[in-house]
């Protein structure tokens, strides 16, 4: 094997540093002679046909490097219906190209049985990238993570003899190489390659390998090069890359993954190969039980430009749209929300100014492109805090540059090339023709907009009727092990929940005869949840977390005299995503013992226990039209005990904006729509600031008739559905700051033919807004010119010194209008009046409705 791999990888990468070499000569030959006139190339990219390859300045596509401005968007975690919008406003953005993962454990959920309809659909999926004229990236894994169940790795492959994943393992080597055929041959049948035509520039095999490399030693070593040899052998005609992967084997190329890869990078491990970043992590994904968290766009624009700054030629946002983890397809602990703070939030909805000033540093980007590309580099240190790179090419005037300031909290002023420019901190300006400031990363021109969460009038009509679930006991579920099975085998991945049933014979003389005294139940458990139940009665409720899974649930119970039924009702949460040796992950109870019993502690482990995998609400699939019959409904009054479904009717909701649902009132469990899964809600686990992590989840609007949806909650503890609320969402609430000193819209200038110029006579800094869906501004909600306001969109405050006049001036610029722009002009806010601050750099803020 191992002389195999060899010969496969050194005649493949003769083969593609022989490709590159010819490309990039033709190329450079190309635009040395033509020079400045060199046609522009626009956004609207597609492939011609022939292979992809590459050099040590970037891809090589149709015969000509690019930049890559790349976002993920799973198709697993949105709609069908969704794809065509989430991939045209990627485009608006800026981008050229769509990323996914593609998700083993979807696909084939049981060994030899496929699955790629509806939301699963990849070639669909690829195939509305390319009718939108954008690249594609595929990330085969097959390990993916990505805060998916099981890292995207099926149950099934746990169960297969002998396997340990992710090594030099026969086993996993085996049924790896034959899904990653299955998925290459399903895209090639549909000419998806970019040789074939289709979209597909790029490949990744593996996924931060790196992170757990060295727990297998040398079988982490053999590994990776089979992995390697084993993906280019499947002859797709685009590079591949493995990220996090210092050691990847030629042709493959090592990328970055992280928030700061233009300073935490290494570089490509050869010199023939791209500096290229993977993952650009735009928010942090959330666990239940976490607080709020979210990464300021400013950060982001700063670290891409610093990274394109240093050779850097295609970024990949991640994520760009997170969407919904539907079902049970969310890993250990993950919100049924992610990554809800990206460009495009969980709703598909812009979330500015964070879309909007990447939009914007997309396009100033775009216009240094073939300095960037073409140009010979160059680096000038200004001080010990700023730097200037830049790009030129010789013999012509075409120069871009990148000035920085690297200091967090200091302003800088630097003088290059005789022009002073002034540098906010932690900032990088770009300057296309290395002369005119067109972005900077800490200034935002672009607009701002906040989301709304409003009340449906039609939907929340509910009459809600319940069914408690049986708590089955030994005689239901009678023993069939000396000790409680471990959860995951159990499981097989085919339910969150399981049922442990044993009996406990007392004698009168057992129990304490004290009042005060009572005698405690103590269950150790290896994650993630449980019930207990003592003679079907409710005692409590223990859980861990994402960092500590394990957790001991302690509760006083009152037992009888005789036999007494103790059942648990154990849970996961989704499957782990990560670590080595994911195969021998374990979860469940293992230890119960009685204490404060007369006789002593007792431990009751091994007195034997039955099982049961799901609930019985489960096996009628009573969250179905069909199944919801097969059980009694009874009324609700107040709150029901816990371990209860609830069912209800409802309307769609007026209007076209997307749907959410809020679970106030309630725990924990799951959420069907005429019979889909929309996730897992988690109210009672609260974060440190006392709030639940989660409280609204998405209903898709393709899941929901016109009348009569079944809205269907299993609830794990007591609730209250009356609060239970339908909700629609939007981001009509659009806003602008600006300051006097903010350079103008990057969308000021162009370049055509080679040339860098203004697109108006005259170039001057304006607050411009446009609202969402052609609709238009219905009113002007804030509005201040002056010092600047406290607060941010949808919560300004008015500072102290401020045009009298501001409002007027914003209603009469953009009232009735779908979009509008504001000159930052103290003329047209103190012309008929006297300016109480002159002293101070003025602020526009303003704040509008939108609405049709």
């Amino acid at each position: 094997m191992a002389v195999s791999v060899s010969r496969v990888l050194l005649i493949s990468l003769i083969s593609m540093v022989i490709s590159a070499a010819i490309v990039h000569a033709k190329g450079r030959g190309h635009h040395g002679h033509r020079g400045k006139h060199l046609r522009h190339q626009n956004q609207n990219q597609s492939v011609q046909g022939g292979p992809v390859t590459y050099d040590g300045r970037s891809l090589i596509i149709n015969g000509k490097r690019e930049l890559m401005f790349s976002g993920a968007i799973h198709y697993t975690r949105s709609t069908p219906e969704m794809w065509p919008d989430l991939i045209k406003k990627a485009k608006h953005g800026g981008l050229n190209m769509i990323e996914t993962y593609v998700f083993w454990n979807i696909h084939e959920p049981v060994q030899g049985q496929y699955n790629f309809e509806g939301n699963y659909d990849l070639v669909r999926f690829i195939k509305l990238v390319q009718e939108y004229k954008m690249y594609a990236t595929i990330r085969l894994g097959p390990f993916i993570q990505a805060e998916w169940n099981h890292g995207g790795l099926p149950y099934w492959l746990r169960e297969v003899p002998g396997v340990i994943f992710r090594s030099d393992s026969e086993a996993f080597k085996y049924h790896m190489e034959k899904y990653v055929q299955l998925i290459v041959n399903k895209l090639k049948e549909a000419k998806l390659f970019a040789p074939q035509g289709g979209p597909i520039v790029l490949a990744q095999i593996e996924n931060e390998y790196n992170m757990v490399q060295l727990a297998y030693r040398e079988l982490g070593n053999n590994y990776v090069r089979w992995a390697a040899a084993m993906a280019v052998q499947q002859n797709i005609g685009v590079p591949w890359v493995m990220c996090k992967q210092k050691d990847a084997p030629d042709p493959v190329i090592n990328t970055c993954n992280g928030r700061q890869c233009g300073d935490t990078f290494m570089g490509p491990n050869k010199p023939y190969k791209p500096t290229l970043w993977t993952e650009n992590w735009t928010a942090q994904y959330r666990v239940f039980g976490d607080p709020p968290s979210q990464r300021p766009v400013e950060d982001i624009a700063f670290a891409v430009a610093r990274f394109f700054s240093k050779k850097g030629s295609l970024t990949n946002y991640y994520m760009y749209h997170g969407g919904t983890n539907f079902g049970r397809t969310s890993a250990i602990f993950t919100t049924t929300r992610y990554y809800d703070e990206a460009p495009l939030d969980e709703y598909g909805l812009p979330r500015d100014p964070k879309w909007s000033h990447l939009r914007d540093l997309h396009k100033a980007l775009r216009l240094s492109r073939k300095s960037m590309l073409w140009g010979v580099p160059g680096v000038q240190k200004m001080s010990a805090d700023t730097e200037v790179y830049f790009y030129e090419m010789p013999a012509t005037d075409i120069c871009a540059a990148f000035l920085t300031n690297n200091n967090l909290t200091t302003e800088a002023t630097v003088s290059w090339r005789g022009q002073d420019y002034y540098l906010p901190p932690h900032s990088v300006s770009i300057l296309p023709d290395c002369k005119t400031i067109v972005f900077n990363t800490q200034t935002i021109v672009a607009q701002h907009n906040s989301r709304n969460f409003v009340r449906s009038t039609v939907a929340n009509n509910h009459k809600w009727m319940k069914y408690a679930e049986p708590i089955p006991s030994t005689l239901q579920v009678p023993v069939n092990n000396p000790t409680p099975l471990e959860l995951y085998t159990l499981l097989k991945d085919t339910s969150d929940y399981a049922w442990y049933t044993t009996s406990l014979a007392l004698n009168p003389q057992d129990l304490p005869r004290k009042e005060s005294i009572q005698p405690v139940l103590r269950i150790a458990s290896l994650g993630h949840a449980l019930h207990l139940f003592v003679n079907g009665e409710y005692i409590g409720f223990g859980h861990g977390s994402h960092d500590e899974k394990s957790f001991v649930l302690e509760k006083p119970v009152h037992f009888k005299v005789g036999v007494n039924q103790i059942t648990l009702l154990a849970m996961t949460l989704g499957l782990p995503d990560g670590g080595a040796y994911m195969e021998h992950r374990y979860a469940g109870p293992n230890l119960v013992i009685v204490l404060g019993l007369n006789t002593g502690t007792l431990d009751i482990t091994k007195d034997g226990w039955g099982h049961q995998v799901g609930l019985n609400g489960e096996k009628l699939q009573v969250f179905t039209e069909e199944g919801s019959k097969q059980v009694q409904w009874d009324k609700t009054k107040g709150s029901a005990q816990g371990l209860t479904w609830y069912k209800t009717y409802f309307d769609a909701p007026e209007g076209n904006n997307p749907v959410a649902i809020r679970m106030t009132g309630m725990g924990k469990g799951m959420i069907w729509v005429n019979g889909k899964s929309i996730g897992r809600h988690w109210m009672s686990f609260l974060s440190p600031l006392g709030e639940p992590t989660q409280s609204e989840y998405h209903i898709p609007r393709s899941f929901i008739k016109p009348t009569q949806n079944l809205l269907v909650v299993l609830e794990e503890q007591p609730g209250k559905p009356k609060h239970i609320e339908i909700l629609t969402v939007n981001r009509d609430t659009i806003c602008s700051f600006i300051t006097e000193y903010h350079p103008p819209n990057v969308k000021s200038w162009a370049r055509q033919d080679s040339v860098f110029r203004p697109v108006l006579d005259v170039i001057r800094s304006s607050a411009d807004i446009k609202c969402p869906d052609n609709k238009k501004v219905v009113a002007v909600e804030f509005a201040s010119f002056g010092d600047p306001p406290a607060g941010s969109c949808g919560t300004y405050v008015l500072g102290k010194c401020n045009s009298p006049v501001s409002k007027e001036v914003v209603e009469q610029h953009c009232l009735g209008k779908s979009s509008c722009s504001v000159p930052i002009d103290r003329n047209l806010f103190f012309k008929n009046t006297t300016d109480g601050c002159p002293g101070i750099k003025k602020t526009l803020a303003f704040q509008v409705k939108c609405d049709i």
